[in-house]
């Protein structure tokens, strides 16, 4: 077994990595970018040595600067992790030939599976089962155009060395071919620096699940059964799921076996996975396609981990130290049911875009033998534009899947962050849509359940303007009592906040904004809490923060005879107030006269760039008149395109920008005149 291994990569899969290397008492050394200097992963690890600035071309991707740190720490094995130089069949080449041991698979598997096309082509003559496509080499656009013809809509265009859901396209009809074409190109060489593409008929209904494999250098191979990854936005995964719902245990060992002929095909060693479309008749007659082979460890390998009760990253250290695997495929077996939720910093309702900043607040689900949570990241940490936004896995596991449904509602509502956006709520809705309680799963499952998944927005219920007044309230009182401590009379009635006047009843007003609506919050002091009014209801209100239990920390308020517990989190300099209750997260606004605090949209002027980015193409002329929700310009940001749209009708005054240009986050884009 090794004793010092680096890791190359960041944020929670080098967590996740260093947890087990410690366990074994194997060494770590961490790599880092100028932007990671103070990360999770850096404080974590035995040692870390700096590898350039913060965007990942000029740091986390350069095999050279990954291999001379490897030298100067002594390290003598690699574990890339995830993403970045994971599947780089020239990095495992050139680890191999500077005689460090590459804690992933050969250069030839990867080589073999890093083109999808080839990969095809390789599963095809080992038997394996394909979606109909066109997987070959030519890539003039005219004859891709005339391939998707002749496939039939809809077709799916893939970058042919992508992954992680980059570089994808539905393309519903021919006049829309081109254009996804070209966008599909675009982000691809951005991702991976290969605009060659491969187009699959795209089988509607249909069911995402994968293989995990893993094959040692002695000849042995075995699958750990499978994930249902259906669950999916912009072709990226949401949310996971082992077993997978309404496999049969014949299923399971074609499918098994299929993707263990996959790896032997290709001479495969260390954890891998190999990935299968399900077509929407699989309940029926069970028919599957290879779709690809993902040659490391997944991001959502740990609800296999908590159905078997192994350790992958352990099982990799031992088959890359040389040892045989752990386990014969007799010897393995499922017990219960696991969910993986992927907490991101993104905006669900803003078609996910991805959020920067820095995390203000953060308080995660307790730990438990049901609850998992992976991250690398923790409060006071930012999130850049330099890589993914993800923030955490949250995993859980139970007896059954019902019981794991349970678990992750409970677990997504202890989750409580402020600083930027998070899908949190989304999760909390996605988990509780029928359809996914159901398990009547496939890729659209998001878009035909939007009605249940993105409501209308609606005013907070009268229980969070009443919490949030008494956080309020309570914090003045703390705030009070502890200036009068300093004071040279702590016992004056006068450094109380405690409304008390006399000969009058003393009484206030807590105003706050949700949208462009107020709402004012009539406090009245009473002698045992507060009598609070808001339009036509009133209640008596009393609240303390607990101090001990799985509460701690939390507000426990009571308004009336009904006990509530909640977490309020004021963000001063924007006068926002979070209020985590019952599992949600609303955001309301201080509307204190001694500040000002800008309501409402868009009402013209200019439109500005949700983070730092490159603008690829402009979509309108200036001068030109616009619907709302019609596209102005596309920004691309975290190697992924974004689209900017008229936020409602007017015209274009101007674009302060060009194609190419790069711009900072939160600069002017378009001039845009909304019309009367």
């Amino acid at each position: 077994m090794f004793t010092k291994i680096l890791i190359a990569n960041r944020g929670e899969i080098a967590c996740r990595v260093i947890r087990t290397a410690r366990r074994m008492g194997v060494r770590t050394v961490a790599v880092f970018s100028e932007a990671d200097a103070n990360a999770r992963h850096v404080r974590l690890a035995d040692e870390a040595v700096c590898i350039g600035p913060p965007a990942a071309r000029d740091s986390y991707l350069v095999a050279e600067r990954m291999l001379d740190a490897v030298r100067r720490t002594g390290a003598q094995a690699v574990h890339p992790g995830y993403g970045f130089l994971s599947e780089n069949e020239r990095f495992a080449d050139a680890c191999a030939a500077a005689g460090i041991v590459f804690i992933g698979p050969p250069a030839a598997a990867i080589r073999a599976m890093g083109s999808k096309s080839a990969a095809k082509t390789l599963m095809a003559a080992a038997g394996v089962p394909l979606t109909p496509g066109y997987h070959g080499d030519e890539q003039e656009a005219d004859f891709l155009h005339a391939q998707a013809d002749a496939i039939g809509y809809p077709v799916l265009i893939k970058a042919a060395a992508g992954g992680g859901g980059k570089g994808m396209r539905l393309v519903e009809k021919s006049d829309d071919f081109a254009a996804a074409l070209a966008s599909c190109r675009r982000e691809a060489i951005s991702s991976f620096a290969s605009d060659q593409v491969l187009i699959e008929k795209y089988l509607r209904r249909s069911r995402h699940i994968e293989i995990q494999i893993f094959a040692d250098t002695l000849g042995n191979c075995v699958h750990l059964f499978e994930r249902d990854c259906s669950v999916q936005r912009r072709h990226q995964k949401v949310l996971e799921e082992a077993p997978a719902p309404g496999m049969t245990p014949a299923r399971r060992a074609v499918m098994g076996q299929a993707a263990v002929d996959a790896a032997r095909a290709v001479g495969y060693v260390g954890a891998g996975t190999v990935e299968f479309i399900a077509s929407d008749t699989f309940a029926q007659d069970g028919n599957f396609y290879f779709m690809e082979m993902n040659t490391r460890l997944q991001v959502e390998h740990p609800v296999t981990e908590m159905i078997t009760g192994q350790d992958l990253v352990e099982w990799q250290l031992r088959v890359a130290s040389g040892e045989p695997l752990p386990l014969r495929q007799e010897q393995l077996d499922i017990r219960g049911h696991a969910l993986e939720a992927r907490i991101y910093a993104e905006n669900p309702d803003q078609q996910f875009l991805p959020s920067t900043g820095r995390l203000l607040h953060l308080a995660r689900p307790a730990e438990s033998l049901n609850v998992r949570v992976d991250t690398g990241i923790e409060q006071g940490d930012e999130i850049t534009p330099y890589y993914d936004p993800m923030i955490a896995k949250l995993i859980v596991w139970d007896i059954d899947r019902h019981a794991a449904l349970g678990r992750m509602r409970q677990a997504l509502a202890d989750y409580r962050i402020v600083g930027v956006s998070t899908n949190i709520d989304f999760l909390s809705r996605l988990v509780a849509c029928p359809a996914f309680a159901n398990a009547d799963l496939d890729t659209g499952l998001i878009e035909r359940s939007r009605d249940f998944l993105f409501p209308a927005q609606s005013d907070p219920p009268s229980s969070v303007f009443f919490v949030a007044a008494v956080a309020g309230l309570l914090r003045e009182y703390a705030a009070a009592l502890a200036r009068a401590s300093h004071s040279g009379d702590p016992w004056s009635p006068w450094s109380l906040h405690d409304g008390w006047r006399l000969n009058i009843q003393p009484r206030r007003t807590l105003t706050y904004r949700s949208g462009d609506t107020r709402h004012e919050v009539l406090v009245a002091y009473a002698a045992d809490g507060w009598r609070l009014t808001l339009g036509n209801e009133s209640v008596l209100a009393r609240g303390r923060v607990l101090d001990s239990g799985q509460f701690a920390g939390q507000l426990a308020v009571e308004l009336d005879d009904r006990r509530l517990v909640a977490s309020v989190v004021a963000v001063t300099e924007k006068q926002e107030r979070h209020v985590f209750l019952n599992g949600t997260n609303y955001v309301i606004l201080r509307d204190d006269p001694l500040h000002l605090v800008a309501a409402g949209g868009a009402q013209g002027g200019g439109l500005t760039a949700p983070m730092p980015g490159k603008v690829i193409a402009l979509l309108a002329a200036v001068g030109q008149r616009v619907d709302k929700g019609a596209p102005l310009l596309i920004l691309e940001a975290m190697k992924m395109e974004h689209t900017i749209t008229a936020p409602k009708n007017g015209r274009v005054k101007a674009f302060h920008y060009a194609a190419g240009d790069q711009v900072a986050d939160a600069a002017e884009l378009v001039d845009f005149e909304v019309e009367p």
